[in-house]
């Protein structure tokens, strides 16, 4: 079904009041609209900027904000590269192939620091490591292959003894012991699960050389030459969201479920999404350099998880311009 555009700063109401306004409010005619294409549906995934529209930080430099939301019928390069968003939430695979097509893109920004890919199983029958996936039965979208065959590469683990049994996108084919253990992410089924009660062990895919950069932040060239205030404006409204978001995740997601009320998001689930994801995306990395940051290191071991994807890309591919700018 496809996902509806939202835009959570309304407009200003009412041209013959104007003149009535303090100069404080009369000063927000002079913001410059712009968009965020947000890359899958409203959740705390995306609080850090929920809680930088909700306390005014992009008003504060000079933006009116307005979130489009994505979702399976939504994807995020078109917006971007058509200019109706300003700045994309993607990730290094996605933006690789959109470059591979054509697309001018740059990776402005890396949200989170670890892949949320994980390989989630029960505590009685445990996978810890790539070695433990062989002879084991792993539920997945067959999609997701090129995703194991490169876990597998990069850990010398046979991949051909590995039973994949396609599953639809659910815990369940692990709590009725269809199979050993599920790819998914490690803020969603495994979430789900602790919520019922069952608490699955979860083996981070990025702990064992998957490196995929992901909740990139894309713009294009051309924005990049002409566009940079609003580039620097938008991303230091993000830096201040996520620090808030990191303060106080319980917050963050009371607020997400305040802003999105038919969005059916649960108090209880959206509070421990939110905890789990900050090690995502909070590393000694961000402590020293600021949230977003990347390592030189961290896009070469892209580059070669990339190329296991038969995505091709070179350094060209990640712009650090901007979060030096907003780090000063």
């Amino acid at each position: 079904m496809s996902c509806p555009i939202l835009t959570r700063r309304g407009m200003l109401t009412a041209a013959a009041g104007a003149a009535m306004l303090p100069f404080a409010r009369q000063a927000a005619h002079a913001e410059t609209p712009v968009s965020l294409q947000l890359s899958w549906l409203h959740s705390v995934q995306f609080a850090g900027s929920y809680l930088a529209q909700k306390n005014g930080w992009w008003q504060d430099a000079g933006l009116d904000v307005s979130l489009l939301q994505g979702g399976p019928n939504a994807p995020v390069e078109p917006p971007v590269v058509s200019g109706s968003a300003l700045v994309g939430i993607s990730a290094a695979d996605y933006t690789a192939a959109a470059v591979a097509q054509g697309a001018k893109f740059k990776i402005i920004g890396v949200a989170m620091q670890k892949n949320p890919f994980a390989i989630a199983s029960l505590s009685g029958n445990p996978v810890t490591s790539p070695a433990d996936l062989v002879g084991r039965k792993i539920g997945m979208a067959l999609a997701n292959t090129p995703v194991l065959q490169a876990l597998c590469i990069l850990n010398d683990v046979d991949f051909d003894a590995i039973e994949i049994v396609p599953t639809q996108y659910s815990a369940q084919p692990l709590v009725s012991g269809e199979v050993d253990c599920l790819l998914c992410w490690e803020t969603d089924l495994p979430v789900a699960m602790a919520i019922n009660g069952i608490e699955a062990r979860t083996m981070l895919m990025a702990d064992h050389g998957y490196a995929v950069h992901s909740q990139t932040y894309i713009a294009t060239e051309d924005s990049l030459r002409d566009r940079r205030a609003e580039l620097v404006a938008l991303m230091s409204g993000e830096l201040r969201g996520w620090q808030a978001y990191q303060a106080d995740t319980d917050a963050a997601a009371e607020l997400t479920v305040q802003m999105f009320p038919d969005a059916g998001l649960d108090l209880a689930t959206q509070k421990l999404q939110a905890e789990r994801q900050v090690p995502l995306m909070f590393s000694d990395l961000t402590a020293q350099r600021g949230f977003g940051w990347f390592s030189d290191d961290s896009v070469q071991a892209n580059i070669k998880t990339l190329a296991l994807l038969g995505r091709e890309v070179t350094t060209d591919l990640w712009d650090r311009s901007i979060l030096e700018e907003v780090h000063g």
